[in-house]
């Protein structure tokens, strides 16, 4: 394998496919190069390649048994760390690297470098699962890409990241891989199945706080990438809803490690003070179910908070926050033509179909793509199935890109960005959010608009 990627590189740097990672004697005519005729070492491309790939190929009944990460004391612990475990973990390591590699090396990767400097990054990714499957840690709704995240930053604010293992730190292409296999795990199907009303309330929701939230971070003077990244995370789901946008936008990756952040630490007080609020305010079950699924950003929280009321209440806001969940696709593939025509015509230039196609996120096509293979072409019983195991492979993909942006980013860049201004963004839409949704549980789940539903 080793030799087959040396050779590639030595063709590719021949004929000029890949040229060096880290800088370039013409970066604005290599990219425009790049970007125009050279499409094959386009990390966009490479990234519906690799997740094609990999889809193909559980469609296909090549489903490899993916690592436990769920415990509660040392006991189970050691349960995670046993041969079979770590087995599991290593076999997904080495396929990982063998899937990615080609890529990595036409993009402008070091065979040498890439292949060993991968497993690193891939075993930090693992820990932080690891660390976040904890009992405790997954109640509070803390997600695995805040660990992955602050294993990253531990060596680059300490050690620094060793020349052996600079090409292997590939944020981008991580990330767009994760999300054409995302595409196939969120189907048509389901945003049926989550009820009518729970997908009135998500559309509502999105829509409003969105706008209100972008509207707020330019107020603030926070630029685009950091206002509609920030806006994706408020306003549809949290840490997922902000990697697709800043994979839309080719936004700033510190940017979404900061959103990310906040979403998770913001979360944790909200599980304690919204249960506690609907039981002082006499609130119905099925509207405060409702109003936690349309405000707390991760799905492990509203599980959490809701279940604190009553079994009515968690059902609801499940289905609420499955809701917006699903409506992620549409607002990645919306918020890439936005983008598109917005640059383009910011930068002045004719915006005719073949700017418009230079300048669109290929991988957002491959996102679509799949979603639309699963939800119309293939037969539920086998999407059902490869969708579950294609959801535990994609969070491998996510939290290799985090272990990356950990990596790439000093620590003090995060506490000091913009001046504290996105986190007083980010609570004024959060708190816009929470009045909003807040009416909409009660006009939609209270019986004012449509029946109560009975659950």
């Amino acid at each position: 394998m080793f030799a087959i990627l040396c050779r590639l590189r030595l063709f590719s740097c021949r004929f000029g496919w890949a040229g060096a990672p880290r800088s370039l004697p013409n970066p604005e005519r290599h990219a425009k190069i790049g970007s125009v005729t050279r499409w094959y070492r386009n990390e966009d491309w490479l990234a519906v390649i690799v997740g094609a790939a990999v889809i193909i190929a559980v469609v296909a009944g090549i489903r490899p048994p993916l690592p436990q990460f769920g415990w509660k004391d040392t006991g189970e612990l050691a349960n995670i760390l046993a041969p079979v475990q770590l087995s599991r973990a290593i076999f997904l390591a080495i396929t990982y690297l063998l899937i990615s590699a080609p890529g990595a090396v036409l993009a402008g990767a070091s065979p040498r470098k890439y292949a060993a400097g991968f497993p690193f990054v891939f075993a930090l990714g693992w820990v932080g699962q690891i660390i976040a499957g904890n009992a405790t840690v997954s109640y509070w709704g803390i997600e695995y890409v805040i660990f992955a995240l602050l294993l990253g930053l531990a060596i680059s604010n300490g050690p620094g990241v060793p020349e052996w293992l600079a090409d292997a730190v590939r944020t981008e292409y991580y990330i767009k891989t994760g999300l054409v296999i995302m595409g196939a795990t969120i189907l048509f199907s389901d945003i049926m199945q989550a009820g009518a009303l729970g997908l009135i309330q998500a559309i509502a929701v999105v829509a409003v706080i969105w706008y209100f939230s972008y509207w707020l971070a330019k107020r603030l003077r926070l630029d685009d990438e950091f206002s509609a990244i920030l806006a994706s995370a408020v306003a549809i789901c949290g840490v997922s809803a902000a990697i697709a946008a800043c994979g839309a936008i080719h936004g700033d990756r510190r940017k979404l490690s900061y959103v990310a952040s906040v979403v998770l630490i913001v979360a944790v007080p909200m599980i304690v003070l919204q249960p506690w609020m609907v039981k002082a305010m006499g609130m119905p079950d099925v509207v405060g179910g409702a109003w936690l699924g349309g405000t707390l950003d991760t799905t492990g929280s509203v599980v959490a908070a809701s279940a604190l009321i009553s079994e009515a209440a968690l059902k609801i806001g499940t289905i609420v926050k499955f809701s917006q969940n699903v409506l992620i696709g549409v607002a990645a593939f919306l918020l890439s033509l936005w983008w598109t025509w917005r640059k383009t015509a910011s930068a002045q230039e004719r915006a005719g179909l073949a700017v418009i196609w230079q300048r669109f996120p290929k991988f957002v096509l491959g996102f679509v793509g799949a979603s639309l293979v699963f939800s119309f072409l293939l037969d539920p019983a086998v999407a059902k199935p490869a969708a579950r195991v294609l959801g535990g492979l994609r969070t491998f993909w996510f939290s290799l890109a985090f272990v990356s942006i950990g990596l790439e980013t000093k620590f003090t860049d995060l506490v000091r960005m913009e001046s504290g201004r996105p986190l007083l963004a980010f609570l004024g839409a959060q708190a816009a959010n929470v009045v909003w949704t807040l009416l909409l549980a009660y006009l939609i789940f209270g019986g004012f608009v449509f029946p109560p539903p009975q659950v």
